[in-house]
């Protein structure tokens, strides 16, 4: 199966404190080997910039933040490089339609173009996702 990773599920998962939650258990129940894991390439910085934030909260050293970050490659994302006009605009489309930011839009647009289920804890996105039939893990 195909999978979108979002950035709110992928730290659920690479968070220590967050890893027990009821959120980061269903999405690792939902995940297995066999899964193919799409990602976008701003899923990266997203992804770095939430460990930083929790590394500056005081939730990580920094050695707890670059296991979480190694953790994050050994998920093995492909990094989708699909790009250019047709992407931007049907992201920016996705995005009005739905009133979701462009970062979350474009989870949305890689989800539609893969067929993928869409790991997300994000709300907004979760509701557009449904609404576009796409599958989603009940958290």
């Amino acid at each position: 199966m195909s999978v979108v990773l979002d950035g709110s599920a992928a730290l659920a998962i690479l968070l220590p404190d967050e890893r027990g939650g009821k959120a980061a258990a269903a999405i690792f129940k939902s995940l297995n080997d066999e899964d193919e894991i799409f990602v976008p390439p701003h899923w990266w910085i997203e992804t770095a910039n939430g460990v930083l934030v929790a590394e500056r909260r005081g939730r990580l050293t920094q050695m707890e933040s670059a296991t979480a970050l190694e953790d994050a490659h050994e998920l093995e994302p492909a990094t989708d490089m699909e790009n250019g006009e047709r992407v931007t605009r049907d992201v920016l489309s996705l995005a009005r339609l739905h009133s979701l930011t462009a970062y979350d839009a474009a989870y949305l647009e890689l989800a539609m173009r893969k067929k993928a289920k869409l790991e997300t804890l994000d709300t907004a996105l979760r509701r557009a996702a449904v609404k576009a039939g796409i599958s989603v893990t009940a958290v």
